[in-house]
């Protein structure tokens, strides 16, 4: 059954990728300027052909143990508008997809797991508000302007969760756009929640855990933002103890290069934002990791400097294995929890997630 899931699900999605572009279809793309308005715009862009709300953190239990998660909800557009007239009316039709996946990090039991949903718009398996962050995927779902509220329940997984933010929301890129290629609507709209103090409960292990500690929610839509010459993008997001947070996005070529559109974004404890050019930020790998599931080679642990903030640290990935391997589209990617240290002293700084992607194959959106 799940297998047939997995089938279905990468036939719909391809829907959305593998047509023409989705402009042409009628989506509206990413332009400058965008005005971001909150908490509207925490809440679905049904006219932008992809999007998705993204949480990441880490968390500690009352007897120590530290866990890393992720929470990912996606939407994509098969077509702009309502569905077309159909003399059938079928309760099936629907514009709108919805796959979700759910990763959980056990630092001390040194296991990696994740569990994956998937739904169309219709029977209400699916749906994501365009009135207040109301988004759900077959019982997993996201609520709430702040606080923020999550429940995802898996086989070996429960995540029940709040998030108050501690900052208000870091725009990137910039005039509300933030650019993935070299083409005029090659671009997205973008935003976080760098800084989400978190508590609520974690189902694992046959137990049930009080948790809390830190969060951070992306959220980003758009209709055209790849090209066909990029094969993927390594992300970063970085929570320091100083109450810094940041974010940067190398995107990758078929050739191996990084395209000149790659940025990032430095938030000081304040919460204002500062942009970083693609040379204001300097990423090195320091080894590699061999997916045994797929394969694929993915760099694991690496140095980031940011010269101009004083920032010369090394991540260092919790667990080697933290590959989502052949999720809902056939797409597989890395996505970890790492800790952050100063690279002169070793002295923790703080903690973060790296997102690999086009590792195990180049990826479209």
């Amino acid at each position: 059954m799940r297998r047939l899931a997995a089938i279905c699900g990468a036939l719909l999605i391809a829907c959305t990728t593998a047509a023409a572009p989705p402009a042409a279809h009628g989506f509206s793309n990413a332009r400058s300027p965008w005005r971001f308005a909150f908490p509207r715009d925490h809440a679905a862009h049904p006219g932008f052909a992809s999007e998705w709300w993204y949480y990441t953190g880490h968390l500690r239990a009352a007897d120590g143990r530290r866990f890393g998660y992720e929470l990912t909800f996606f939407r994509y557009g098969l077509r702009p508008g309502d569905p077309p007239p159909s003399p059938l009316q079928s309760r099936w039709r629907g514009n709108q997809v919805y796959p979700a996946h759910l990763a959980l990090t056990d630092e001390v039991g040194r296991r990696f797991v994740y569990d994956e949903r998937f739904a169309r718009e219709a029977l209400g398996m699916g749906h994501a508000s365009t009135r207040r962050l109301d988004v759900a995927v077959n019982g997993w779902w996201l609520r709430g302007n702040g606080p923020f509220r999550m429940h995802a329940l898996s086989n070996e997984v429960g995540l029940d969760l709040t998030q108050t933010a501690q900052k208000p929301p870091a725009i990137h890129g910039r005039d509300g756009v933030s650019l993935k290629a070299a083409c005029a609507t090659c671009a997205s709209h973008y935003y976080s929640m760098t800084r989400l103090r978190t508590e609520g409960t974690l189902r694992y292990g046959g137990a049930t855990l009080r948790v809390d500690g830190i969060s951070w929610m992306d959220h980003e839509f758009g209709s055209d933002q790849l090209q066909a010459d990029q094969a993927g993008w390594d992300w970063f997001s970085l929570q320091l103890d100083d109450r810094r947070e940041l974010m940067d996005y190398r995107l990758r070529t078929k050739a191996g290069t990084l395209t000149p559109e790659s940025s990032g974004s430095l938030i000081d404890p304040r919460g204002a934002v500062r942009y970083l050019a693609r040379d204001a930020v300097s990423v090195d790998a320091t080894g590699t990791w061999k997916s045994p599931h797929t394969g694929a080679v993915y760099p694991s642990g690496w140095r980031l400097q940011v010269p101009s903030a004083g920032l010369d640290v090394m991540l260092t990935p919790v667990l080697a294995d933290q590959e989502l391997a052949n999720t809902v589209g056939g797409v597989s990617y890395w996505e970890g929890a790492v800790d952050v240290t100063d690279r002169a002293s070793g002295r923790p700084l703080g903690v973060g997630y790296v997102e690999l992607t086009g590792y195990a194959g180049a990826i479209s959106l």
